[in-house]
């Protein structure tokens, strides 16, 4: 985790879960994590949906140039990339388990950003299949930020963390791992 954003929801989210796979929703306390709270945002597990906004603090907004409260997360990502998204936040709520992530968009002009995105899964009432914490910050904040919104973004590379199992030891370079009820599993291969 290079941003400090990132880290610091990271550092917030782990202590508040402490033995458990996820800390409840109502655990997560906005004025403990003022510092990065424009660069955070929860999500819904919805599929159908697309993994619709419940809050986005203003900075992720500023990237897009809109509020993003009740839009499609999925919509954010490049079509290419959708359905990875889709997979890596289906991961999160089975299993429990963080993602952070490396990405890339373009701006209207064609300049480019590099970001960090952090997936936290969130406890509601025990389910892990609710509600995502994330956050996204750029590497550096582009000199545009306000003035020209991102688009299609792209994602990096990706590793697991938070809850231990053996395959976040090994994190996935790529979807065609994926964990499932703490094993690893590896697409391909002869039947």
């Amino acid at each position: 985790m290079k941003h400090a954003s990132i880290r610091e929801l990271f550092d917030y989210w782990n202590a508040r879960r402490g033995h458990r796979s996820a800390p409840e929703r109502a655990e997560i306390e906005p004025n403990a994590i003022r510092r990065v709270l424009a660069d955070t945002f929860i999500l819904s597990f919805d599929v159908r949906g697309g993994h619709p906004f419940r809050v986005a603090g203003t900075r992720v907004c500023a990237l897009f140039g809109r509020e993003l409260k009740g839009e499609a997360f999925l919509d954010l990502w490049s079509t290419t990339v959708r359905r990875d998204i889709g997979e890596l936040l289906t991961i999160i709520a089975d299993e429990s388990i963080g993602v952070v992530a490396s990405a890339a968009a373009v701006n209207a002009a064609e300049t480019a950003a590099n970001l960090e995105l952090v997936l936290l899964p969130l406890a509601c009432q025990g389910r892990t299949d609710l509600r995502v914490l994330g956050a996204l910050a750029p590497g550096e904040p582009p000199a545009w930020l306000g003035r020209s919104a991102l688009c299609d973004l792209v994602l990096g590379t990706h590793r697991y963390i938070g809850h231990v199992t053996a395959a976040a030891r090994h994190p996935a370079t790529s979807l065609d791992r994926r964990l499932r009820h703490g094993l690893v599993v590896h697409d391909g291969g002869r039947a």
